[in-house]
């Protein structure tokens, strides 16, 4: 009878294993706001892949490309709550407006100094950490897509030069950073969510973009640009995120794995993004635009009336002690 016992604990015990095996298995449903087969869809694809193969087919994720679930503001929140479970995308300024620490335009200007400045580890990763926390959200990682410029449906005499007034209006996403940097180079900043943006540049509401760079422009507004000025906006970084809650369902084992993933998802694309800048641009040339040409000389005039009539005015938008502070972190 023991001998009968001891089988019977043992069956029950090794079907207990089973069915807590067969709860752990889940799928994560991750929004991004390009269209399938561009640069983040392959990543994210490639991130997903990693992430099933590291966890034995236990955590698969599921793509919804080109903002399928939402447009970012509105995914964001929807993270936040758990509705959608991660997402790769900017940060949404309209859930807190500390955000916009992010996009201080000409906060950097090479490639080099964007990594120390964004990369893991950094203070200003921290700070962007911090504030999804405040959200319910956690950063996994970080995807650096570009510099930032500008797309026009029409060609503008001397665009590259920020003391001359335009006459253009450009979309800009709702982030009052994007909208002052617009007013103040010689544009008309108009803030409109992502997802009215393109209609808005071919019905000729508006006569061009701010707020992406050369891949976003190629991915979403090739059929609309005419000319791209590259004149280093900003400095773009993508968050991959995860809601905390769906984040804490997940073992010890496969929380590490994902972050290991993760990691491998970030530092790949380090290796890889200046390049794809540069054969976006072509791309973008090659499909019509003409790419503007712009010196050094005329970024740093940009940057000189931007931080001397832009920065003051996020900073006390913000918060001035806190941004200050921020700030002198993230640069020093």
């Amino acid at each position: 009878m023991k001998t009968s016992l001891m089988k019977k604990l043992a069956l029950a015990v090794a079907l207990s294993a089973s069915l807590t095996s067969v709860a752990q298995a889940v799928t994560l449903k991750m929004s991004h706001v390009r269209p399938q087969d561009t640069a983040i869809d392959l990543d994210a694809k490639r991130f997903a892949e990693d992430v099933k193969s590291a966890t034995d087919g236990k955590v698969k994720i599921k793509i919804y490309a080109a903002s399928a679930l939402g447009d970012y503001t509105v995914v964001q929140e929807r993270v936040s709550l758990g509705a959608i479970d991660m997402a790769v995308q900017p940060p949404a300024s309209s859930a807190d407006k500390r955000f916009q620490i992010v996009y201080m335009p000409y906060l950097v200007k090479t490639w080099d100094d964007a990594q120390k400045v964004f990369a893991k580890g950094s203070p200003m990763r921290g700070t962007v950490s911090e504030l999804y926390g405040e959200q319910n959200i956690e950063v996994l990682a970080a995807w650096p897509v570009y510099f930032g410029g500008v797309s026009l449906n029409k060609e503008i005499a001397e665009a590259a030069d920020p003391s001359v007034m335009k006459n253009a209006k450009l979309r800009v996403p709702p982030i009052k950073t994007f909208q002052l940097t617009a007013d103040n180079i010689g544009f008309i900043g108009s803030p409109l969510p992502f997802s009215e943006a393109f209609t808005a540049v071919q019905t000729g509401v508006v006569d061009g973009v701010m707020g992406s760079g050369a891949e976003g422009y190629y991915a979403s507004f090739r059929d609309v640009t005419k000319s791209y000025l590259p004149i280093n906006t900003h400095f773009e970084m993508w968050y991959l995120i995860i809601n905390k809650e769906v984040l804490g369902e997940l073992s010890d084992a496969q929380q590490q794995k994902l972050q290991a993933a993760a990691d491998r998802f970030e530092q790949a694309r380090w290796g890889s993004a200046r390049k794809d800048q540069l054969k976006n641009e072509q791309l973008l040339a090659k499909a019509g635009a003409h790419i503007v040409p712009v010196s050094e000389a005329q970024i740093e005039a940009h940057a000189k009336i931007v931080r001397e009539k832009v920065w003051p005015e996020i900073i006390d938008d913000i918060g001035h002690d806190w941004a200050q502070n921020v700030l002198d972190k993230a640069l020093n």
